[in-house]
């Protein structure tokens, strides 16, 4: 199982490390009844942090299972996608870059 959490390259460094940190815990809030959170967590429980250029980053949204940061000190702009942990992603979530 794998969480997937998208942030926009744009974001400068500061605050994608913000935005993986809050789009985490705002992921697992948003779905901790679910099975699959559930699994998650029994381990090991692996994430995923990428960094996307707009156009990925909206068409990311057209899946299933996320929920979108944003950050008040940038004009409440979208930052960040983290999506529901499952064991099996969509093509695209294979090409995204990882944060480095």
């Amino acid at each position: 199982m794998k969480m997937y959490i998208l942030i926009r390259e744009s974001v400068p460094t500061g605050f994608a490390v913000l935005a993986a940190s809050h789009a985490s815990l705002a992921c697992y809030l948003k779905f901790k009844a679910s099975p699959e959170i559930a699994e998650w967590l029994a381990g090991p429980f692996y994430k995923a942090v990428c960094r996307v250029n707009d156009s990925e980053f909206e068409k990311a949204k057209a899946f299933e299972d996320y929920v979108v940061l944003t950050e008040s000190a940038l004009d409440h702009q979208e930052v960040a996608l983290a999506f529901k942990p499952r064991e099996e992603w969509p093509k695209p979530f294979r090409f995204f870059r990882l944060y480095k």
